[in-house]
């Protein structure tokens, strides 16, 4: 079996129209992100085409930076490579990573970060310490969605302690209005700022909202969610579309969201409107098992499947 990686030969319309055509996707392959994120990080992308035996498989996007002709490097694969259906298997994780490495060699003044989509398991995790990658640390646990069943069934497939909350939020007097565009993007990141340093938790720098979230509004990529109560906001959600998979970026709510459970109000309005766009599956956004419990345990309650990544490389 013998993997080739094309480097930059599409147009963007052409790596769009690629991309589209992935099933679970992630916001770190897609091209808007790297418009947003390269800037701050001092950056530049490539966009790879995967061939497997002369067929299209894949695509993956890595970010590099270098000074003295490269001679200081630094590589970067996250949460890639992506691949379309009938790809993905162990061997075309293997002779994918082969070729990587062959490519971008661990060597003196380089640094390599590999956070590979692959799932967690004895075998992904055999075959690719067979590529000269080597292990660093555990991988991304994250939880993804499948929105192609009915409404009533996703309902159905709500924990019970999740439904009840969406009970009450619906008997609360809430309002939810949806902002495509950004009307109040100032507003959320004002918000979200200030709740991120009282509080300390992870997720996107405000610095990166406001250089992504524009982006995305300008192509239909982006949706806010405000819950209002007397005509304040109670509660906010971020989501990003890309490609047929969306995902779950950022939210908010005040005590009198808590109070009334506007954020499960919200989230599962956003399942419908999700699904009018034609979007088949939801990244519901990092977890883990060491620090914040109780946002695992809201996003399990959704009825979506974990997903452990094989591991973070050098």
């Amino acid at each position: 079996m013998q993997c080739a990686i094309k480097w930059n030969t599409l147009s963007i319309e052409e790596w769009e129209n690629k991309f589209s055509r992935l099933p679970k996707s992630n916001i770190l392959q897609s091209y808007t992100y790297a418009r947003a994120i390269c800037p701050i990080q001092k950056q530049k992308a490539r966009w790879g085409v995967i061939e497997i035996d002369d067929v299209e498989a894949g695509l993956v996007q890595i970010f590099e930076a270098g000074i003295l002709w490269n001679r200081i490097h630094a590589v970067a694969v996250d949460r890639g490579p992506l691949w379309f259906e009938g790809f993905g298997n162990a061997m075309h994780v293997k002779v994918f990573f082969d070729e990587l490495n062959k490519q971008f060699p661990q060597r003196w003044g380089r640094k390599r970060r590999i956070i590979p989509e692959t799932e967690d398991g004895i075998t992904a995790q055999k075959m690719i310490g067979q590529t000269g990658l080597n292990f660093f640390a555990k991988g991304y646990q994250t939880i993804w969605l499948d929105l192609t069943p009915s409404l009533e069934e996703l309902r159905a497939n709500l924990k019970s302690n999740w439904r009840n909350k969406l009970n009450k939020s619906e008997k609360s007097c809430l309002h939810v209005e949806w902002d495509p565009t950004g009307t109040h993007l100032s507003w959320l990141i004002g918000i979200y700022a200030a709740d991120k340093a009282i509080r300390e938790y992870g997720g996107p720098s405000p610095e990166f909202l406001r250089k992504y979230a524009p982006l995305l509004a300008a192509k239909g990529d982006l949706l806010i969610g405000r819950s209002m109560k007397d005509g304040e906001a109670v509660a906010f959600v971020l989501l990003v579309t890309h490609g047929r998979s969306a995902t779950y970026l950022c939210g908010w709510s005040s005590d009198t969201g808590r109070e009334t459970a506007a954020h499960h109000l919200l989230l599962w309005e956003a399942l419908s409107v999700l699904k009018q766009k034609g979007i088949k599956e939801l990244d519901l956004g990092g977890v883990n098992d060491e620090s914040a419990e109780g946002i695992k345990t809201f996003k399990q309650g959704l009825g979506g499947k974990i997903l452990r990544t094989v591991g973070h490389y050098t």
